[in-house]
């Protein structure tokens, strides 16, 4: 039984936020029949008008003003319902047919009625994936007969053909004839890569929809006159009824519905603000379109900005043996990936080059020129073409000021499929300069594609050695190595680097959550991750986060659990993934916080503040987005079992590489360029 389910008794205890006579200012008056909402590519906001209901030819789309005022966009239809946007474009669902609305406002007929494998009855809402396929809800006769769910996929006219047009193909995903569930169906979103979201406005049930082969899942009920549905950028999905007038938010899948508001007249298709702070309401009976904030009660995640910025940690540093052209006068940027410190009280900060070099130099600000530790580049394979391999990994034994032992993870020059996991000694007459000749292999590690290496290793608060590994490479994890306990990949493996076992350079810790099951590699700690960048241990909990990359949609942070399933890959995020996708399961260890793709595309994982110069910093978990270069704190509260603060930090629109800690607890972040100034320390 899902987690949503025994939603109506728990609307019952909801008390609304907004009563009928509490409701904001709306932004619009004077509609005629709004229907849906949508927010342009160009930030715009576009609303579909009805007009008088059964009268042909008086339907349209308006954009609203910056003044508020709406200005007719498209003319010339009949009922228009649904709208969505995608890159520079409008569908519009009215009726019989689906429009397509250029950034002119010009409209065509994307799909008419003929194009349908049955003649459509009254089609409703619409939404678009991420690639532009395009699916449309059809109400059938409003009475529970005739519904149905449409998907439309279309190919551009060929220049080199004479008169080619292009081609839309209609395919039916769901009918009432097929599934028995859909009635009514209305309100439409997607639920990652091979899923929607439908909500029925006859039943008020709220079902998961595969789109391979239609079938569904009731996940929720208690929306009696359900119509309009919308995600926004952090897992929140809010819920609309014209019947009551009621909207909705859930916090998170499988978590209790909370009504926000009651007091619409008919509340309809919905869709989220441009700034992602609020959502877009239009009130049909009334002829508003009104904004409510994204805020759940009970709910509440502080998203104001921290007053901190970003500066260059140690400005006057120069890398030796390093300089930001070769020979030939090409750009030779500097690709620091690690940075830490090796715990022996000297408050040294060591840091790794991607391309095979560990540096050493003093924690002081005025530090001019680095040491070079370790060089392994004839050892390490690197192409910026390939960026997720080289060197990837650096941990200090805990007891390395006794045993001068440290670890590194990296990819192996003479075949760039395999990482490499090996143990090192400092040299015996210079504590800055390891011994190059020391190394001891513990393992070796077999990809069958270049990225999702992982890569990071770091020992725990029980002593023992954690080594983040991806999934193997490429997209949709074609090996299925994420819900595979045989195999190493996908997995967090713990391991004991002070014993040895037969045959091995380690030891597997006898507490290990798989070691007693022959079907799985008993380093395992925790499995089902795609690609771990990066992963750390709260020195003062002891709590192991990661950042987890997601391919899609969501990006992700976890905390890691012994024995956890971190749900890749038929999970992504809080979302079912692929054709073999799931709901919500109580073996899959759901993240703590996901982002949407809108937000941020590849999430660099960072480490929780323990340190002293900023004690307002202390206990959030700094992270960033490498593409997007943002940077945000967030707090945890282990008592609500939620995050209650997601506060941004300003960045100089520098990549974040990775993040790493000194031994005094301060957390610094790493990027890449060619002046050497590659290391960002948060200051007020």
């Amino acid at each position: 039984m899902s987690r949503f389910l025994g939603l109506a008794v728990l609307l019952a205890l909801a008390a609304p936020t907004f009563a009928q006579d509490k409701l904001p200012k709306p932004r619009v008056t004077d509609l005629k029949n709004p229907e849906s909402v949508a927010i342009g590519n160009d930030g715009r906001i576009y609303v579909t008008e009805i007009g008088e209901f059964g009268k042909d030819g008086d339907g349209r789309v308006l954009v609203i003003g910056k003044d508020g005022k709406a200005i007719p966009f498209a003319t010339g239809m009949d009922d228009p319902k649904g709208i969505v946007a995608s890159l520079n474009i409008l569908y519009v669902a009215d009726n019989k047919r689906v429009w397509r609305i250029d950034n002119k406002g010009k409209a065509t007929v994307f799909a008419d009625e003929k194009a349908f494998p049955a003649p459509p009855l009254f089609l409703n809402d619409i939404t678009v994936d991420e690639h532009g396929i395009v699916f449309v809800s059809d109400s059938g006769d409003l009475k529970g007969n005739g519904g149905a769910i449409y998907r439309i996929t279309s190919t551009p006219p060929n220049p080199k053909v004479k008169d080619d047009k292009g081609k839309v193909t209609v395919t039916t995903v769901a009918d009432g004839k097929k599934n028995p569930h859909l009635k009514t169906p209305n309100g439409l979103v997607m639920d990652g890569k091979n899923h929607l979201l439908m909500l029925d406005f006859l039943t008020g049930d709220l079902l998961r929809i595969k789109i391979m082969d239609g079938s569904s899942t009731k996940i929720a009920y208690g929306f009696d006159g359900g119509d309009g549905l919308a995600w926004d950028m952090f897992g929140r999905l809010f819920v609309t009824s014209w019947k009551s007038g009621k909207v909705w938010g859930i916090p998170r899948p499988g978590e209790k519905s909370v009504l926000l508001a009651s007091g619409f007249e008919s509340a309809a298709d919905l869709c989220l603000s441009g700034d992602g702070k609020s959502i877009l309401i239009p009130d049909m009976k009334a002829g508003t379109l009104t904004s409510l904030p994204t805020t759940i009660p009970g709910w509440e995640v502080d998203d104001t900005p921290l007053p901190l910025k970003t500066q260059s940690a140690f400005p006057n540093l120069q890398w030796t043996g390093w300089k930001g052209e070769t020979d030939k006068g090409k750009l030779f940027p500097l690709r620091p990936l690690l940075l830490t410190h090796a715990g022996d009280g000297t408050n040294r900060v060591f840091v790794g080059i991607q391309q095979g070099t560990l540096h050493v130099f003093p924690n002081d600000s005025k530090a001019d020129k680095t040491k070079i530790y370790l060089d392994i580049q004839g050892r390490v394979f690197y192409d910026d073409k390939e960026n997720e391999q080289g060197l990837l990994g650096l941990a200090f034994h805990p007891k390395y000021k006794a045993n001068g032992e440290f670890f590194v993870f990296y990819t192996l020059k003479t075949d760039k499929t395999t990482n490499i996991l090996s143990r090192f000694k400092v040299s015996k007459d210079d504590p800055d300069r390891a011994d190059p000749d020391s190394e001891e292999v513990l393992f070796k590690i077999k990809r069958p594609f270049w990225n999702h290496d992982g890569g990071t290793i770091c020992f725990g608060p029980d002593g023992y050695l954690y080594i983040a590994l991806g999934d193997g490479g490429a997209a949709d994890d074609p090996m299925k190595n994420g819900q595979n306990l045989s195999t190493l990949l996908a997995k967090v493996l713990r391991i004991d680097v002070d014993r040895k076992d037969a045959g091995k350079n380690y030891a597997i810790p006898k507490d290990n959550p798989f070691v007693l099951r022959n079907d799985t590699a008993p380093e395992t700690w925790a499995y089902g991750l795609r690609n771990p960048w990066r992963m750390s241990f709260d020195r003062k909990t002891g709590k192991l986060w990661a950042g987890e990359v997601g391919q899609n949609l969501y990006e992700e942070i976890n905390i890691i659990e012994k024995g956890g399933n971190y749900g890749w890959s038929i999970r992504e995020s809080l979302h079912p993934f692929g054709k073999d996708g799931v709901s919500g399961r109580k073996d899959i260890s759901e993240p703590i916080w996901e982002y949407h793709h809108n937000v941020g595309k590849s999430i660099t994982g960072g480490h929780v503040y323990r340190g002293k110069r900023l004690p307002e910093l202390d206990g959030y978990y700094l992270y960033g987005d490498y593409i997007t270069t943002k940077i945000w704190a967030l707090k945890y509260d282990d008592a609500k079992k939620r995050v209650v603060e997601n506060r941004s930090i300003p960045n100089p629109n520098v990549a974040i590489l990775s993040f790493g800690e000194d031994e005094q607890g301060e957390v610094y972040f790493l990027t890449t360029n060619a002046s050497g100034k590659c290391i960002f320390q948060f200051v007020r």
